[in-house]
């Protein structure tokens, strides 16, 4: 970590909190060795890399900055402040240089974290929820049609049915975000501002910008599965951030599926290329990851290793059009995507199934079927009573 563009990158991803352990060790260590030299981004910089930061009150600022000062009494530093700035503004001075007191990093992070702290979103809920750039949610029912406003009250998308569709025409200039949130049960259409169209499975969460800023990537962050056909710009590399992994592109058809209790990130490849690298490395063509049409890259998230292998890739979209696949999956497994699937609770009190693991196809089926088959193929007993699923 050598040079000030990388030094900007990582504190730009430190003080939005979006570092790995590793990372934030690496700023840490950097700083015990290094002061401030006239080429570190100044406090104006900061702003700007802050600009997606939740506003907090003043009153919330000052008691943070007090703490910040009281814990760095051993590594103090000296800050100017000019005459007549706010508290807000002293307190963004000290995220500058929060790197620099050993240790404050982390008092930050978890205070803002603490500060910020939202509910936890019910994936069982039957609410499609998308909060906005200010924070603030907006209920999405599919059998409805809505404007989505930008802080300003300025359109920015347009939803209809099962689709939301966002404009390329605001004057941004900076990056927002929205977030959506998919629950149990279903599945909906993203556009975005590029013409990039993304189907997204139940119990997923996309963040992604209101708008693509010239000369920048378009980058977005998934937490479960989605399909994307991403509009094509050999200009602007389009990311799908999903936890330790990039998947870079510049226009092509792909699936990312990035569920908690998978082992791996998996991600398979349509049409068109696709390099997968972790988000602690810069993309490099010749050393990362490269997919071909009909191969399937799989992210160990324990050791970050990267293994591919053919595949027939309709398998592995089939969710799209209310299919389900399970390949050599465990049966724990198969009970929470079944879960997931159709927003059902199933409680199996046969422990001996738990890690035993199954291959099964089906197309558009009820979880009445699904459960049959598992029934007359391998002996699963079961009841079924409402929205609960007993397995004897």
């Amino acid at each position: 970590m050598n040079s000030n563009s990388e030094i900007k990158d990582l504190l730009q991803k430190f003080v939005l909190n979006q570092c790995t352990p590793e990372e934030t060790n690496e700023v840490i260590a950097y700083y015990k060795k290094n002061k401030l030299t006239d080429d570190f981004p100044s406090v104006e910089d900061i702003k700007n890399l802050l600009g997606e930061m939740p506003k907090m009150s003043q009153q919330t600022a000052d008691g943070i900055f007090m703490n910040i000062l009281s814990s760095s009494k051993e590594n103090e530093t000296t800050i100017d402040i000019a005459p007549k700035k706010s508290h807000f503004k002293k307190y963004i001075a000290i995220a500058a240089s929060v790197v620099v007191l050993l240790g404050i990093g982390f008092f930050y992070k978890q205070n803002i974290q603490n500060k910020i702290s939202e509910p936890k979103f019910d994936f069982k809920s039957t609410d499609i929820v998308l909060q906005l750039e200010d924070g603030k949610v907006q209920i999405i029912h599919e059998d409805n049609s809505v404007q989505v406003l930008d802080s300003k009250g300025n359109v920015v998308g347009n939803q209809a049915g099962n689709k939301l569709v966002y404009e390329n025409n605001s004057d941004l200039e900076k990056v927002s975000y929205n977030t959506i949130k998919i629950p149990y049960g279903k599945k909906f259409q993203l556009q975005l501002s590029d013409g990039t169209l993304v189907h997204l499975n139940s119990g997923t969460t996309l963040k992604y910008p209101v708008r693509f800023i010239a000369g920048e990537n378009r980058q977005v962050f998934l937490d479960g599965e989605a399909f994307f056909d991403v509009a094509k710009d050999k200009k602007h590399p389009f990311i799908v951030n999903a936890d330790n992994l990039n998947v870079r592109v510049l226009g092509t058809h792909f699936n990312v599926s990035n569920y908690p209790e998978d082992a791996a990130t998996d991600v398979v490849l349509v049409e068109g290329s696709v390099g997968m690298y972790n988000t602690n490395e810069e993309f490099n063509a010749d050393k990362n990851t490269i997919l071909k049409p009909g191969y399937k890259g799989s992210f160990n998230r324990e050791n970050a290793s990267i293994i591919t292998k053919p595949v027939i890739t309709d398998i592995y979209t089939s969710w799209i059009n209310g299919g389900l696949t399970f390949r050599n999956m465990t049966f724990k497994n198969i009970i929470t995507k079944l879960e997931r699937r159709y927003n059902v609770t199933i409680i199996n009190k046969n422990e001996k199934l738990a890690n035993e693991k199954f291959n099964a196809s089906f197309k558009e089926e009820s979880i009445e079927n699904v459960m049959s088959y598992f029934n007359d193929i391998h002996g699963i007993n079961y009841t079924i009573k409402n929205n609960q699923i007993v397995i004897k």
